[in-house]
């Protein structure tokens, strides 16, 4: 009895620590290794911390306010991971749930020919001129293609809006091949904005990417 007690123990010892290590961490938050951290940040010395790679100041802007990085609903969690360039990446099917002040991370798209969107645009198959105040959303979003012609207001933390319409998905599912330009999956909080959008919002996109919220328009 006392060897049956010790084992039940162990195994919820052991589920509590795999539990917590399954967790997504935001700004400064406990890592160890890089799927262990949200939004486009990256585990650095036990925290995690904006990627250099990519250019993100989600933390060094403080996080909109916050301190951290866009949250991902708890009840949306990776199903896999796709490896790109030696990294790993998550995979997601889902992204947060929409409200009328949806939490995202702001990113920028090339839509015209030959950018880094890869392919044309999933809603119409076609390229676009980044003049256009447009956007692809995260598959979960995206919610296979029912926002396709709409369009969603994005708000940045000083109170900025601009109406902008969906016309691709940013594929949080697939990546790293021709079709995507060479692009890791998409996080699941992912707005990818064009820069008629960035310059709209008054953002310039050198920044790389921005805490913002959304809703339906």
């Amino acid at each position: 009895m006392a060897k049956l007690g010790w084992l039940i123990v162990s195994f919820s010892v052991f589920v509590l620590v795999t539990n917590l290590g399954e967790a997504i961490s935001s700004c400064n938050g406990p890592c160890k290794t890089l799927n262990d951290c949200d939004g486009q940040l990256i585990c650095i010395k036990g925290k995690c911390n904006d990627d250099p790679d990519v250019g993100s100041h989600v933390c060094s802007n403080g996080g909109g306010g916050g301190g951290s990085s866009p949250p991902s609903d708890s009840s949306c969690q990776p199903f896999g991971h796709k490896i790109c360039n030696g990294r790993s990446h998550p995979q997601y099917k889902c992204s947060p749930r929409v409200t009328s002040s949806t939490r995202a991370t702001l990113t920028n798209n090339d839509f015209s020919e030959g950018g880094d969107g890869g392919a044309p645009s999933e809603c119409d198959n076609k390229f676009h001129s980044n003049s256009e105040l447009i956007v692809a959303l995260s598959t979960g979003w995206y919610n296979g293609g029912s926002r396709c012609g709409k369009k969603i207001k994005i708000t940045t933390s000083n109170g900025k809006s601009v109406l902008a319409k969906v016309v691709d998905e940013c594929d949080s599912i697939n990546g790293c091949d021709a079709e995507h330009a060479g692009q890791p999956p998409c996080r699941n909080n992912i707005v990818d904005a064009s820069n008629a959008v960035w310059k709209a919002l008054g953002l310039n996109t050198d920044i790389g990417t921005v805490p913002v919220t959304w809703s339906d328009a």
